[in-house]
């Protein structure tokens, strides 16, 4: 297979592509990372292949790697391209990282989207609360139905997550046959309106063939099997029992089972259910309006709580990955305009910290602990359960399909080798590991690396989205490690100075091992650059400014061992 890349990345392709009419598969997001899911199956020859994109969904930024940044998306440049035939959009179900970047980059697309009932809600009432800026046609599809994209023919089969409605693809075409898992678990014992995966009809397609299985990798590295929904009910309703004061819980908002399971918990404990987040109301909205909770479920607005003694308050809020915005960071930081707890209350992080978010998960846990708010995780108690499949889990599926090809998806590198290697155990004939921008042969014939297409990043950066190579995001990065000095020059038309230069030194030390101030020794050496310089050479102004750059910048190394980014700036007055 490294090889086969190789001769890709070298321009030379293996045989047997030509102008054979094949399936493939690519992904533009998704493959060795967690999360901005952007996957393609492609039908026909290469020069005429008509598309699919399964999901289109963000990622988080790392911290001080991307500063600033809000979200990254999926650079779409290959299939925005006027010569690519895309027929549409599937969504497998709404996390933010499955169908988060659908509403940025659409108008890049213009296709029709298709989702369940539940996932076209909530984008309807995401573009809603934006304006209704973007006019995308969405097709609502039933869950467990067939239907038809283009050339594609299409079945959604019921799995089990952590959100309503989630659903796997089977992905039809003249060549072959392809199940795409989306993210899935087995749950035996599903809470609220939660669905198990359809093993009955997973084994039917297993019977009919398949050629490849592009499978969920994000617990392939964790033995067993998932705990049940049910079984953190009961773990959640028990651990609020056991709570004096206030008890705020923090969960996803997308995990409508969990609601109704805290909810049930609030009446059995005679606890009043008060919400805070305005993504947690708009999810109960869609859950109710489409029928995934129960018509009971009761609930207040945050101002009830203030109304609330202790020990009958039981608080639903987001910020269960940190997001400094949301409601738990306030309420933490003692900042929240109506929510206060005191050294008596409890907060229940019923959620998993998504990789990239520790640090500032810990913060707000340090910080609730720090006020002497008790804190419980789900390494204390069994209070959140993942949505994804465990080995046994993974073991059943292949049994289930027995594809012909695995490609593991949806995971970092780590995952995706133990889920291959997973695989290969299972008796899977063939087995790829790949990486975003490999376009894979699945059928007909063996699966095969036989093209390469380009990938990349796009980051949120308040209003624009910028590449993630280049730009505003690529300076902050080397500003957050060295700092900024700037310099403004001002001269007559002759040359001559006609005032002191100005020096700006910020993120820089103020004084070197010696003491010496080091914002004066910059100006000493900017005052010797320019005495180097006769009037007539100062009128070359883009030289002038280079040489004071390049002394700024080492005189600045030699006092601190870094060397910043140095801006010149120079005005030419009357003289």
């Amino acid at each position: 297979m490294a090889e086969q890349r190789a001769k890709v990345r070298a321009g030379k392709r293996p045989a047997a592509s030509g102008g054979a009419s094949e399936l493939v598969f690519l992904a533009l997001g998704g493959l060795g990372e967690i999360g901005m899911n952007c996957y393609l199956y492609g039908t026909g020859p290469a020069d005429k292949r008509q598309w699919l994109m399964v999901d289109i969904g963000i990622t988080f930024p790392e911290g001080e790697f991307d500063p600033g940044v809000d979200v990254i998306l999926p650079d779409l440049r290959f299939i925005e391209d006027d010569h690519v035939d895309l027929a549409g959009i599937v969504i497998t179900h709404a996390h933010e990282d499955h169908f988060g970047a659908l509403i940025e980059l659409w108008p890049r697309l213009k296709v029709p989207v298709h989702a369940t009932p539940f996932t076209a809600q909530l984008l309807k009432a995401k573009l809603a609360e934006g304006g209704n800026r973007v006019k995308i046609p969405i097709k609502e599809i039933p869950v467990s139905s067939t239907f038809k994209v283009g050339a594609f023919d299409l079945e959604f089969v019921a799995v089990a997550h952590s959100i309503p409605e989630p659903q796997a693809l089977l992905i039809k075409t003249a060549e072959g046959k392809v199940l795409h898992t989306g993210d899935w678990k087995i749950e035996p014992t599903p809470y609220g309106s939660g669905t198990d995966t359809d093993a009955q009809r997973l084994t039917q397609i297993g019977l009919d063939g398949v050629d490849a299985l592009i499978c969920d990798s994000t617990n392939a590295m964790r033995e067993g099997r998932s705990p049940s929904e049910t079984e953190v009910a009961v773990s959640l309703a028990a651990e609020i029992k056991k709570c004096s004061g206030a008890v705020a819980v923090t969960i996803f908002s997308s995990n409508v089972a969990r609601m109704q399971a805290i909810s049930d918990a609030a009446k059995a404990t005679g606890r009043t259910l008060v919400v805070a987040g305005r993504a947690m109301h708009r999810m109960i909205a869609v859950a109710m309006e489409t029928g995934h909770l129960r018509p009971d479920f009761r609930y207040h607005d945050q101002d009830h709580f203030q109304h609330l003694a202790p020990e009958k308050a039981l608080l639903l809020c987001t910020g269960s990955q940190g997001e400094q915005r949301a409601a738990l960071a306030r309420i933490a930081d003692n900042e929240h305009p109506v929510i206060r707890l005191t050294p008596r209350d409890t907060v229940i992080f019923s959620s998993r910290t998504i990789p990239g978010n520790e640090k500032v998960v810990g913060r707000i846990q340090n910080r609730l602990v720090e006020r002497g708010i008790q804190i419980i995780t789900d390494a204390d108690a069994l209070v959140h359960v993942t949505g994804h499949p465990r080995r046994d889990e993974l073991r059943e599926m292949y049994g289930w399909v027995k594809p012909r090809i695995a490609i593991p998806m949806h995971g970092e590198a780590r995952h995706l080798a133990a889920n291959a290697a997973l695989a290969k155990t299972c008796g899977v004939p063939q087995v790829m590991v790949v990486r975003n921008g490999d376009i894979v042969r699945l059928a007909p014939g063996d699966g095969a690396v036989i093209d390469e297409a380009p990938t990349g990043r796009l980051f949120r950066d308040g209003r624009l989205l910028v590449e993630s190579t280049e730009g505003p995001v690529r300076d902050r990065r080397k500003l957050a490690q060295v700092g900024i000095a700037v310099v403004s020059l001002v001269l007559d038309t002759r040359g001559n100075i006609a005032a002191d230069p100005d020096v700006v030194l910020d993120g820089i030390p103020e004084t070197d091992t010696e003491g010496r101030d080091i914002l004066d020794l910059v100006i000493d050496a900017v005052d010797g650059t320019l005495k180097s310089f006769p009037p007539k050479r100062r009128l070359d102004q883009e030289r002038l400014e280079e040489a004071v750059r390049k002394t700024v910048r080492g005189t600045i190394d030699h006092a601190w061992g870094k060397r910043p980014i140095v801006k010149v700036m120079t005005a030419t007055v009357e003289g």
